[in-house]
């Protein structure tokens, strides 16, 4: 029977497929009040393995990206749209997006970030619900309820996109400063640069 307690959902077996594929249940991780919340799409191999969302490539580019701008991973929350690995990493189906929808919200609402970021095309047209195109309109804010508030939602590519296409790197790096800027973190002096500034702390 599934259950969520507080942010941790446990036993659900709403999706036969996924709870075959999974090893366990990939909560969100990160502070319970953080300002900035970022949502992906679903745990890969890493994350089935460890039970933490974004360890994995892709969580190296997004962490690596905060730290220049002054972020640790310990400051903000990050979670998936689906808890569980779906088979072989392919992208999760809209019955399972459904399912495990309000779990995401129930989330949301107990968190109540400052800004909510989506990962990706799945996330972003996921929470928005509506086709978008994340390249043209990555570090664009919107305002959509979500749960049982009105919420900003800043689009963003994934960052795996930056392993696969460098030119997305900027665009990756420019979504990230208004992140951080409209939730307050930071040094304040994200440039995009790449440069790192772990000499600060």
């Amino acid at each position: 029977m599934d259950h969520m307690d507080g942010l941790t959902v446990s036993g659900c077996e709403r999706c036969p497929e996924l709870c075959a594929s999974r090893s366990q249940i990939v909560n969100g991780s990160g502070p319970a009040d953080a300002a900035l919340l970022f949502v992906g799409e679903a745990p890969g191999a890493r994350e089935d393995e460890q039970g933490r969302p974004f360890v994995g490539r892709s969580g190296d580019v997004l962490w690596g990206a905060l730290r220049e701008r002054g972020v640790l991973r310990e400051e903000v929350r990050i979670t998936n749209c689906v808890r569980c690995r779906p088979p072989e990493n392919r992208d999760p189906t809209a019955e399972e997006l459904a399912n495990c929808r309000d779990y995401l919200e129930a989330e949301l609402d107990r968190v109540d970030p400052d800004l909510v970021v989506t990962l990706g095309k799945v996330p972003t047209e996921h929470l928005l619900e509506r086709d978008v195109a994340v390249t043209k309109e990555a570090g664009t804010v919107v305002e959509h309820r979500l749960g049982g508030a009105p919420r900003r939602v800043l689009v963003c590519v994934h960052p795996a996109a930056t392993l696969y296409d460098r030119s997305q790197e900027e665009t990756f790096g420019a979504a990230l400063d208004e992140a951080v800027a409209l939730a307050g973190l930071g040094d304040g002096t994200g440039d995009g640069s790449g440069q790192s500034r772990l000499g600060d702390y």
